[in-house]
């Protein structure tokens, strides 16, 4: 065979594998997985993983792959405690996870307003989001977390848009102790911090950018 009929093989063979994993993530969401403990995520993340805010299930679209799925080996290992999630998780293959994370990651994900440290800081929530309370050791929520909230790489995820309900309690999880999976347990230091008002408004305030 020649190098370029080689090389075209090979070329065929990636695309096809490609294809493989993004139809494999697809069926883990729509259909859940091999196990089935693993239940399909479409029906508490909503058919295009937008999340459902009044069942104060995240969205998933458009988040980070490496991030969705540190989450989901966090609540294998109970890193991460939330007693829906972690039997999924601990149901779910090495590979399943990461199809998974990478058919989500590659999901739209909603255009939030890139509201940042120079622009107007109205209201508690604002505040705290745009300013930090310094006075207290609490950063700027934007200093990690981008402008509006919009997410940072695999250890910060996107804030703005996401529900008032679930940004409230993962902030009171960490506040409890229940969830601990953070860098450096930066996020734990600021959510003990904060006053129950705070969480709300800061909640809030992210949930509002999406809207």
């Amino acid at each position: 065979m020649r190098t370029t009929d080689r090389l075209l093989a090979g070329a065929c063979a990636l695309l096809l594998a490609m294809q493989a994993q993004a139809a494999d993530g697809q069926k883990l969401f729509t259909q859940g997985g091999a196990n089935p403990a693993a239940m399909a995520c479409v029906t508490c993340h909503g058919a295009n993983g937008e999340g459902m805010a009044a069942g104060g299930f995240p969205r998933l679209a458009g988040l980070s792959a490496g991030y969705l799925n540190k989450q989901l080996e966090d609540f294998r290992s109970g890193a991460r405690a939330n007693p829906i999630m972690q039997p999924i998780a601990a149901a779910l293959g090495d590979d399943e996870m990461q199809a998974l994370s990478a058919f989500l990651a590659a999901k739209p994900a909603p255009a939030a307003a890139q509201a940042n440290r120079a622009d107007a800081a109205e209201g508690v929530g604002a505040r705290l989001a745009l300013r930090g309370a310094w006075e207290r050791n609490i950063p700027e929520c934007v200093s990690c977390h981008g402008p509006g909230g919009s997410g940072v790489g695999d250890a910060f995820p996107a804030l703005g848009g996401q529900s008032a309900a679930y940004l409230s309690a993962q902030l009171n999880a960490w506040r409890q102790g229940t969830r601990k999976n953070d860098p450096n347990d930066l996020m734990g230091h600021v959510a003990r911090s904060l006053t129950d008002a705070e969480v709300t408004a800061v909640a809030e305030y992210f949930a509002s950018l999406g809207q």
